[in-house]
């Protein structure tokens, strides 16, 4: 992660993160600027900011300096989150540039607050073990494949349209695709590294021979283009609109958290609560400078970690070089003219891949958790499914108020909140032990200092260690089974019940475990606090 690569191969490396992150990047301030009513001549000084301060902010986070910043190759991106918020914000104050000062002002607010957190929510890591960080990064490459279809498709503007889903446009996605994974399968080490830049580069070349590929904006888009603070006056402090704001970077500190943790499993570098500090505290210095320099809130981009995965180069220099570039075509829109003839197509073939290598590094997380223990299993299936609510149905929240829509609207922090809620129910809150809390061993020592009857009626289904409850340890005095039936039970030579893997001797229900019943006259196992349910019934 620290090598620092030659030149050469530095730039090509740190360009190929810039083509799979420059659609996602312009896409905030577009939307933004186009929901405020915003001139051309605004847009593209707005997208010109957001690629400037994004190269700033990633090299903060790559590099790194005191306790600001990562280390870690996270490329910052304007967050997704934080759109439709600032949208009811720029339009409550009258949209146009006098709307977007409110905005800078909630967006330096949350900078700051975000910054000032950071320590006490590095301290918070406890509570986000892998079922957490699993869960929400699965969520984050779910919920952005269809983002990533809708590029396949034509893109955002033609959904509605006659020529969403044009044969043209499925077999550029198709072509670039392919051309990835053939790379991937039959080249060397060094070609595999960039396939996803030869995707573009080769699929943009076919559209343009082809006539699909428009270059005009080449063309009127000027040499320099110098981004300065406060271009569109001094920011505007309101109350609420900083308060909203202040929630949204709440929200995307959780985010930010699950990518630190995402990127530790890639790289293997390990993540502890001073690591997520120092993310944090990054995300807040890059929001403050995008609230100055007429830009948006800051935070690691899926579409970047997912080409780590895919490229396996993990050094952060790399990214850093990334950031260079970014801030060279924020300086040069000409330049930037040509990254954004890329065909929507093509860059929605690669996204596809790389959300998804996102969504699998939360499946490789979620191998390490014990999804038979139906906790875990709730806090997984309901928070996919809370997730996919904005994300399946958009119109789901469209009749909350503007605030709560700002929370629910996002399907990302939907999941994320869900998982983290439901994780403290479960796991923290919860006043119940689990059963990785049981004292097995008092249990056993309970159980053998226990009288029982002659034929051992009174004793209880076998505990954890998989012992029979019976005073001698063992089945009846024939080897027979000690269940009533022996429906559950094998016959053991030497009377035992099935010790050995902490599971009783039956159709694979694990001991002592939530209330599980055993199959011997309706007698029902300890339950997961190790209370003894014998009841007259259970007798």
């Amino acid at each position: 992660m620290d090598e620092v690569l030659p030149l050469p191969t530095l730039a090509l490396y740190g360009f190929q993160h810039v083509l799979a992150f420059y659609a996602g990047a312009v896409l905030v301030p577009v939307i933004l600027g186009s929901s405020l009513g915003l001139s051309r001549q605004e847009l593209v000084y707005l997208i010109n900011a957001d690629l400037v301060t994004a190269g700033i902010a990633t090299i903060i986070q790559a590099w790194g300096f005191w306790r600001i910043g990562a280390r870690l190759p996270l490329v910052q991106g304007a967050t997704f989150t934080a759109v439709s918020p600032m949208i009811a914000i720029g339009q409550g104050a009258g949209g146009g540039t006098a709307g977007l000062l409110v905005v800078y002002g909630a967006v330096i607010t949350a900078g700051l607050a975000a910054f000032l957190l950071a320590p006490f929510a590095g301290k918070l890591t406890a509570y986000f073990p892998p079922i957490v960080t699993g869960t929400l990064l699965t969520v984050i490459g779910i919920v952005l494949i269809p983002v990533a279809l809708r590029d396949v498709g034509g893109g955002s503007g033609l959904v509605d349209g006659p020529h969403f889903g044009a044969p043209a446009h499925l077999a550029y996605a198709g072509g670039t695709l392919l051309l990835i994974l053939l790379v991937i399968r039959f080249g060397g080490p060094f070609l595999r590294s960039i396939a996803v830049l030869l995707g573009l580069v080769g699929g943009t070349a076919v559209a343009w021979l082809l006539g699909d590929a428009d270059l005009g904006a080449v063309d009127q888009a000027d040499w320099i283009g110098v981004s300065t603070p406060f271009h569109y006056g001094l920011p505007t402090f309101s109350v609420f609109p900083m308060l909203a704001m202040v929630v949204v970077m709440l929200i995307t500190m959780v985010e930010t958290t699950g990518d630190v943790y995402a990127m530790g499993e890639i790289t293997g570098r390990k993540v502890d609560g001073e690591t997520v500090s120092r993310a944090l505290r990054a995300d807040g210095v890059a929001t403050v400078l995008g609230g100055v320099f007429n830009s948006f809130p800051y935070v690691a981009f899926a579409e970047n970690i997912g080409l780590v995965r895919i490229s396996r180069v993990t050094s952060r220099f790399v990214v850093v070089a990334a950031g260079v570039f970014m801030i060279l075509l924020g300086l040069v829109p000409k330049a930037g003219a040509v990254v954004a003839s890329v065909p929507h197509p093509v860059l929605g073939a690669a996204a596809v891949a790389m959300f998804g290598m996102v969504a699998s590094v939360g499946i490789q997380i979620l191998t390490k958790v014990d999804l038979r223990e139906e906790r875990n299993a709730l806090i997984l299936a309901v928070s996919l499914g809370a997730a996919m609510l904005p994300t399946a149905v958009p119109p789901f929240f469209e009749r909350m108020p503007t605030e709560v829509r700002a929370v629910l609207g996002s399907g990302i922090t939907l999941g994320t909140l869900t998982a983290v809620l439901l994780n403290l129910c479960f796991h923290v809150f919860e006043n119940r032990r689990g059963k990785e809390d049981i004292d097995w061993d008092g249990l056993a020592a309970y159980d053998e200092s226990r009288p029982t009857d002659d034929e051992g009626i009174d004793g209880l289904a076998p505990y954890g260690d998989g012992r029979s409850a019976y005073g001698d340890g063992g089945g009846h005095g024939d080897g027979r089974s000690a269940y009533g039936d022996g429906d559950g039970g094998r016959e053991y030579g030497d009377g035992r019940a099935g010790r050995g893997d902490r599971h009783a001797p039956y159709g694979g229900g694990r001991a002592g475990h939530g209330g599980g019943h055993v199959p011997y006259r309706g007698g029902r196992a300890p339950y997961d606090d190790g209370t003894d349910p014998q009841s007259a019934s259970a007798r």
